[in-house]
């Protein structure tokens, strides 16, 4: 399965092993091949954005998990506390318990949701900078091509002109 950055090495590939125009840097392309490649990127994109999305859910899952799992061991100290009540050293102890199982609960919800958010943060961040980089790809070989085309006309246009003065 190719990805968009492949599709993207194979544009490039298209465009160096295309044919020279003589006297110029200019290259003569297969348009629809261009075209092929510029679509299969744009069928590869959405896929890409889904997997940033599954990024975000699969975080949110995450830190829906780490929240339960910190309420749950909050939960189960606060009733070995009442089991405890009983002797007051048994109290003061059971205190010092909880209050640690609370402590290792919260900085284990942090590290979890930190590590969720960071990873979140990193594929969303590459998915950015790849769509940014196919962005301005696209832009340079669209403008590329612009100006290929209008190069080609103003030969034409020259072309007919010395043909129509020949006369």
């Amino acid at each position: 399965m190719e990805t968009v950055l492949d599709l993207l090495n194979e544009l490039e590939e298209t465009l160096d092993n295309s044919r020279a125009v003589p006297f110029s840097n200019r290259v003569s392309v297969d348009k629809e091949e261009l075209y092929e490649i510029i679509g299969e990127i744009r069928l590869k994109l959405p896929n890409e954005l889904k997997q940033s999305k599954w990024v975000i859910e699969e975080r949110n899952k995450i830190l829906i998990d780490a929240q339960k799992e910190a309420d749950e061991i909050i939960k189960n100290a606060e009733e070995r506390v009442k089991r405890m009540v009983d002797e007051n050293e048994v109290t003061k102890l059971a205190y010092e318990q909880a209050a640690e199982i609370v402590d290792s609960a919260k900085k284990t919800s942090k590290e979890l949701r930190i590590g969720a958010m960071e990873y979140a943060e990193d594929v969303l961040g590459s998915a950015q900078e790849r769509l940014r980089e196919l962005k301005n790809v696209v832009y340079d070989e669209s403008m590329k091509t612009d100006q290929y085309f209008g190069d080609t006309l103003s030969v034409l246009s020259e072309n007919i002109q010395e043909l129509r003065l020949g006369r």
